[in-house]
C-alpha cells in the first residue's frame, strides 16, 4: 500500500522549501516590493467584555449558539503551527434574509445579431432571434462578524492576550435547499507558535446586537516541553483531500472542510465507515531523525483490534518524510480449505466498533510510540 503520491509529493516541496506563508505576513515575491505591514485590528469593547466575561466557566453569551467541535494542527513556517479549529452553528441562528429577489436576465448566446442589409434574409432572421429569459435563483446569506481571541495558558490557567482577529464574513445559501434547523459545520485557520491556548470565538451580528462565543483549550505540539522524543498531530480520517492551485496567504472562512498549504481536506467527523469502505489517515510525526540527505526512515504499523482481539494488520510501511497519508482496506484476506480445493478469500469487516492502533518507529532515532484511534463500521 502506498500514500498518495500527489499529497505526498505536493507537501515536501513545501516542507523542504519553506514556501509556507504566515498569514501574518505577506510573501515577498520575484519584482513586486514586499507589502506593508497591516494595522492591528482590535476586538470591539462589547464583544471583548462578553468574550471576557465566560473566562473562567468556559460559558459564553449564546445569542448565536456556537460549538467548537475540535482542532488540528500541523507544522508550518518559522516554527510556528497552523491550527485549525472546527466549528458548528444552526442555519436559523444566523440570520439567513435573501440577497436579491428572483429575476430574469436575457440570454446572452441569443442576443440580436445585426446584420447588413445585402445579407438580410431567412437566415439573418433566424440568428436574430428574440432574447429568452433565465431564471436566476435567489440566495440567501447572512452577514457576520467573527473575533478571535488567543489567550496564552500558564500553569493551566488563561494569562495575557497573545492575539487577536477579526474576520467578516458573509454565509451563503441556495434558498430552494436552504434547512433552517440544519446545523452545518465550518472552519478557520490560524498560525501559532507551540504552546498552549485559551481560545474565544465570537460571532456576531454587523451592529453587535447579536453576541455568541465559545472556548476552546488548545496545545500545540512544542518540543521543548515534550516528553516523548516521538509525537504525532492529531490523527484522523480523510474522507476527501483535493490540490488547491496555491497556499492561503489570508484567513479565510471555509464551509464542511478544512485547509492546510495546498491542501483542501474534509475530514470523518464520526470516525465511522460503511462496510467495505477503505480508511485513509493522516497525521505528521514530530521529532523523527533524518539523515545526510534530510530525509527521515519512519516505520509504521496498523492493526485493527476489538478489545484484546488482533481482527487485522498489516505490514510496516515506511516513509521517507514526516508527513503520513495512508489508505487502510478494511477486509482481510483468508486461506480457505474445502473440498473445492485451496483458494484465498477476501471478506470485508462487519460492521462494530474497532480501535485502530498505530505503532511508529524512527529507524535512525530508534524510538517509538504508538497511537490508537476508536474507529466504527456501520
Amino acid at each position: 500500500m502506498k500514500a498518495r503520491k500527489f499529497v505526498v509529493s505536493a507537501l515536501v516541496l513545501i516542507l523542504v522549501a519553506g514556501l509556507f506563508v504566515s498569514f501574518s505576513q505577506a510573501a515577498q515575491r520575484k519584482g513586486k516590493a514586499p507589502a506593508k505591514p497591516q494595522e492591528p485590528i482590535f476586538i470591539p469593547a462589547p464583544v471583548k467584555t462578553v468574550m471576557e466575561a465566560g473566562i473562567a466557566t468556559r460559558q459564553g453569551r449564546q445569542d448565536i449558539p456556537i460549538t467548537i467541535i475540535r482542532n488540528y494542527f500541523f507544522p508550518a513556517a518559522q516554527g510556528s503551527l497552523h491550527a485549525a479549529f472546527l466549528f458548528k452553528v444552526k442555519n436559523a441562528d444566523l440570520g439567513f434574509v435573501p440577497a436579491a429577489p428572483v429575476v430574469s436576465v436575457g440570454s446572452i448566446a441569443n442576443a440580436p445579431i445585426v446584420c447588413p442589409a445585402d445579407l438580410a434574409g431567412p437566415f439573418a432572421r433566424e440568428q436574430a432571434t428574440a432574447q429568452q429569459e433565465v431564471t436566476v435563483p435567489a440566495k440567501l446569506q447572512a452577514k457576520i462578524d467573527l473575533f478571535i481571541q488567543f489567550r496564552q495558558m500558564e500553569n493551566g490557567a488563561p494569562s495575557k492576550v497573545f492575539k487577536e482577529v477579526y474576520h467578516p464574513v458573509v454565509f451563503e445559501e441556495d434558498s430552494a435547499t436552504y434547512d433552517p434547523e440544519k446545523e452545518e459545520w465550518y472552519s478557520v485557520g490560524y498560525p501559532l507558535p507551540p504552546g498552549d491556548y485559551l481560545m474565544s470565538l465570537a460571532l456576531t451580528s454587523p451592529d453587535l446586537t447579536k453576541i455568541g462565543v465559545a472556548y476552546h483549550e488548545l496545545s500545540l505540539y512544542n518540543e521543548m516541553t515534550i516528553k516523548e522524543p516521538l509525537d504525532t498531530t492529531p490523527i484522523f480520517l480523510v474522507k476527501k483531500m483535493d490540490q488547491m492551485e496555491a497556499v492561503e496567504t489570508t484567513m479565510e472562512i471555509h464551509k464542511g472542510f478544512f485547509t492546510y498549504s495546498i491542501l483542501q481536506i474534509v475530514p470523518v467527523l464520526d470516525n465511522a465507515v460503511a462496510v467495505g469502505e477503505s480508511i485513509e489517515i493522516f497525521y505528521f510525526v514530530f521529532g523523527a531523525k533524518a539523515n545526510d540527505q534530510q530525509k527521515n526512515d519512519i516505520e509504521a504499523t496498523y492493526e485493527i483490534k476489538q478489545g484484546d482481539t488482533s481482527i487485522l494488520k498489516w505490514e510496516g510501511q515506511k516513509y521517507e518524510i514526516a508527513v503520513v497519508s495512508q489508505p487502510l482496506p478494511m477486509s482481510k484476506s483468508m486461506l480457505i480449505k474445502d473440498d473445492k480445493g485451496e483458494r484465498q478469500e477476501t471478506t470485508d469487516l462487519p460492521a462494530g466498533k474497532y480501535e485502530l492502533v498505530i505503532t511508529i518507529k524512527d529507524n535512525i532515532g530508534g524510538s517509538t510510540i504508538a497511537r490508537t484511534m476508536d474507529l466504527e463500521i456501520r
